[in-house]
């Protein structure tokens, strides 16, 4: 599990600074035993501040989780940066963005601050707590059997600050006169309860769990109060504890009764410490409630863990797997047997638990360049996907494979009849174009070619992986084909790539899926055409415009624009046009390059046809070429059948996959009609072939699980 350690010490990090400052702080040693402790557990730990940026950064390290998997969980050890209630602070950021944590909601904690609030809880539930009263200022009078001595404190603080014994009128407007003028608050005056201090620590839910009585033993001589300087360190004495505290079976059942009951009536959650007096008669008296207990390697409630055999690092486990029970209903995720549970409940433990890894490896292929004409880092990224492979004890097949354009992978059981999986390890750009490196937000990832080749591959690695995870795999019919020419319209790659798809009896494109969770049946064909125009290249000046080769080129390729139809779903562009001329002199030639969409061959024919008629009309010397020619992936019932059977497996991840079209094509028209075939499976993606390119990035995990476990069960026979 994800766990982030979020705990307030030296940030500034807030819009202003005003208020009540805090000032108690968690040390840097036992922060970094928590996490080590945590990682010891075999969690994936980060340590954060609690301010500001909090949000930002838990959305970076857990992000929005997929139906089925736990989500992170922050173990908080946070005390507010500024202002009342500190302690709610974090919990209710987490309560609001819906983020499991470790340890009390912000009803619980605000009780628990409270010190006077909290013994009015306690003596409306009977449970035992010194008499006490409340000075809204300084002079105020008090109630006339409240005894010496006293003990005085603020209100709302926390570790002893500003805690006094005194024995008498002028000790009192002293203590309360220095609470008022350093904390700004009320001043709680308390009945001081002569004799000993007995703690007891709790740790779960319904019922918590008792940890033994711990008494502080004080020594001779030494005020029996546990101050502020003594938990710092800084009073010159040592406090010893005594575990289980001398105090007889019947009060240290007492004890743990009162502690438990405590608990229970203020609404704290997961751990807890009780603080109790004993007087002299037996009595126990309830002081306060911890709702944070000190962490602390030599505090009391430690020590009581310790006694019943937890050592930190099993405590602060325990800890974790206590606030997983109360959200999720199990202490622990269950194990896995592999000869029993469901194959996809494997598959879902294996991505999930695999998160970071994934977006730790799509930043590795992102940083890996691979542009259609770069050959060098082309044959890099093959080589990468062949370890991949060769890891999986996949073998090629040499007789789909034509290196270095194509390249094909299958099973032990083969691909005859099976499933073939096709990807490209190219990024179709231009080597001109600065390349664009990874970079994350909450909700999408970017980077160069990451929609179209990057993720396509991480998802095909992790979930081959997750089946061999299971030895699943090499009982599939499955193949992989991948090729290294997407850029140039897979003009080399096309008839391995068909030949592949014949011998199939599925097959998916592993193309980025469309805003809204399509994926695609359906894409038109695309056709490109190279105009060249060769004429005059006169000098400029009068009576030129007729003999102007541009000029005749621009209309030309404006009555071209006329053959757009979107009654029969064809469209005719112009990309780029680019002209020649020698000095002194307009253009002599010309060069446009075109692009027509079609729903099928024949009207690409006819529109092919109609374009050479509307050029052949007098004027300039021209010739048309067909530079490559995609071919349509047609909409038929045997590619509805399949998505159908793929988005009843997306259904249980709550995502609802919807069949989409594109005017765009793939390599996903050369699959034989008789075999099915779906587009667009990979995550969905944005402003492709752009610098803003990125994945939605739930939907990296998400459709990696759809495919992972539609494998896992469906194709095995």
């Amino acid at each position: 599990m994800k766990i982030a350690v979020v705990y307030n010490r030296d940030s500034k990090s807030v819009i202003n600074l005003f208020g009540m400052p805090n000032r108690e702080k968690i040390g840097m040693k036992t922060i970094r035993r928590l996490t080590n402790a945590l990682r010891k557990g075999g969690h994936e730990v980060i340590a954060l501040e609690g301010d500001k940026d909090l949000i930002d950064h838990l959305e970076d390290f857990m992000p929005r989780v997929v139906h089925g998997e736990r989500p992170g969980m922050v173990f908080n050890v946070s005390y507010g940066l500024q202002g009342q209630a500190r302690y709610t602070h974090i919990p209710s950021i987490l309560e609001m963005v819906g983020i499991p944590y470790v340890a009390s909601g912000p009803l619980g904690h605000s009780l628990a601050l409270d010190k006077v609030v909290t013994k009015m809880i306690l003596r409306q539930n009977n449970i035992p707590t010194p008499d006490f009263a409340v000075l809204q200022r300084p002079d105020m009078p008090l109630p006339p059997d409240l005894r010496y001595p006293m003990i005085v404190k603020p209100k709302n603080e926390a570790v002893s600050f500003g805690l006094k014994v005194v024995q008498n009128e002028d000790e009192l407007r002293e203590a309360a006169r220095v609470i008022f003028d350093e904390f700004h608050q009320a001043v709680l005056a308390e009945q001081f309860i002569e004799g000993r201090e007995v703690n007891v620590g709790l740790l779960g839910n319904n019922p918590p769990e008792a940890f033994p009585p711990v008494e502080l033993v004080f020594g001779e001589g030494a005020p029996a109060i546990y101050t502020y300087e003594d938990k710092t360190g800084r009073s010159g004495r040592t406090i010893s504890h005594a575990c289980p505290a001398p105090i007889g079976e019947a009060l240290t059942a007492k004890a743990i009764e009162v502690a438990r009951k405590s608990f229970d009536c203020l609404g704290i959650y997961d751990c807890a410490r009780v603080d109790m007096r004993l007087d002299g008669e037996g009595r126990l008296y309830v002081l306060e409630v911890n709702s944070l207990p000190s962490l602390g390697e030599h505090g009391s409630y430690l020590v009581g863990a310790a006694h019943v055999g937890l050592d930190f690092a099993a405590f602060v486990n325990r800890l974790v797997e206590v606030a997983s029970s109360r959200y999720f209903g199990t202490p622990s995720p269950p194990l896995l047997d592999k000869k029993a549970a469901d194959p996809r409940s494997h598959v879902l433990s294996y991505i999930t638990q695999r998160r970071a890894q994934i977006e730790r490896d799509l930043r590795e292929w992102v940083d890996l360049p691979s542009r259609t004409n770069d050959p060098i880092g082309v044959q890099q990224a093959v080589e990468k996907v062949g370890r991949v492979f060769d890891s999986l004890r996949m073998k090629p097949v040499p007789d789909l494979s034509d290196d270095p354009e194509v390249f094909t992978w299958e099973t032990a059981r083969g691909l005859e009849g099976g499933l073939l999986l096709v990807a490209h390890a190219d990024v179709p750009m231009d080597l001109r174009t600065a390349h664009q490196s990874f970079r994350r937000e909450p909700e999408w990832l970017y980077g160069e070619g990451i929609g179209t080749s990057r993720a396509p591959l991480v998802m095909l690695e992790y979930v081959l992986r997750s089946l061999h995870s299971i030895r699943r795999l090499r009982r599939l019919p499955l193949g992989v084909c991948l090729y290294t020419d997407e850029g140039r319209d897979a003009q080399v790659s096309r008839e391995k790539i068909r030949a592949a798809a014949a011998r199939a009896r599925r097959v998916i494109v592993l193309r980025p899926g469309t805003r809204g969770e399509g994926v695609i049946v359906r894409r038109r064909g695309n056709r490109k055409f190279r105009l060249r125009v060769v004429g005059e290249g006169p000098f400029p000046g009068r009576g030129v415009q007729d003999r102007a080769t541009l000029r005749w080129a621009c209309q030309k390729l404006e009555a071209l624009s006329q053959l757009n139809s979107a009654r029969e779903r064809v469209s005719l562009s112009t990309l780029d046009v680019r002209t020649e001329r020698h000095p002194m002199r307009l253009p002599h030639r010309v060069t446009a390059h075109l692009l027509m969409t079609y729903p099928d061959p024949r009207t690409a024919d006819r529109v092919e046809a109609d374009m050479r008629s509307i050029l052949g009309r007098g004027g300039a010397k021209w010739e048309l070429a067909v530079e490559s020619d995609r071919p349509p992936l047609r909409e038929r019932p045997i590619n509805n059948r399949f998505l159908k059977s793929v988005a009843e497996i997306a259904l249980d991840q709550k995502v609802v996959l919807k069949k989409d079209s594109s005017s765009w094509a793939s390599v996903a028209g050369l699959v034989p009609p008789k075999v099915a075939c779906l587009c667009g499976v990979s995550p969905v993606a944005r402003d492709r072939g752009t610098p803003q390119e990125s994945i939605q990035r739930i939907s990296l995990i998400q459709r990696t699980l759809v495919l992972a476990e539609l494998l896992a069960v469906n194709l095995e026979d």
